[in-house]
């Protein structure tokens, strides 16, 4: 039960928390509606949870889901002088970036999911989550870098071959021009 209560006050704390974002249009509906602020984003957490099992066009919000509000962070990391949060939100990137690839491969057997959007967004929240470890931490530093660090040499010798080829076919197309 204490991890429960350790829950609802971190979540209470950042629904009160006054440098985000969405804290005033919380502290407004509570005042109009008159119910807890807690309440209210757990009433919005369920009517979304429905709508990305249920919805039209679950796809986009749940992609905006992962990208807006990450995006705003990015932002903002880059703006502070701190570098810890430029870490994290790369992290993040990093760890989206590699499982919208990996997505891509399987996208036709994931959309037989019937609950897949809604798993989807739980997971990019999982990434972005304000804690210490959150899931973009985890999986980077257990399956991201290790492979990283493994085909990394072969990675960059492909890459540099890459670069000499594009170099000499835009070298011989410049030739060529000239010579016409």
């Amino acid at each position: 039960m204490s991890k429960l209560s350790a829950v609802k006050e971190m979540i209470e704390k950042l629904l009160k928390d006054e440098s985000k974002p969405w804290t005033k249009y919380i502290a407004l509906a509570e005042q109009k509606l008159k119910v807890d602020r807690l309440y209210i984003f757990l009433g919005a957490l369920v009517v979304l949870a429905l709508y990305l099992v249920l919805g039209v066009g679950q796809q986009l919000v749940c992609n905006i889901i992962g990208f807006v509000y990450p995006a705003y962070c990015s932002m903002k990391a880059l703006e502070s002088p701190s570098k810890d949060d430029d870490t994290k939100w790369l992290t993040y990137w990093v760890t989206f970036a590699t499982f919208t690839i990996i997505e891509f491969f399987s996208e036709y057997i994931v959309c037989w999911v019937p609950v897949y959007w809604l798993m989807k967004c739980l997971f990019y929240i999982w990434l972005m989550a304000p804690t210490e470890y959150n899931g973009s931490l985890i999986l980077y530093r257990k399956v991201i870098r290790p492979r990283f660090v493994q085909y990394e040499p072969q990675v960059d010798k492909l890459l540099s071959n890459a670069s000499d080829i594009a170099k000499k076919a835009a070298a011989s197309t410049l030739y060529a021009e000239k010579k016409d």
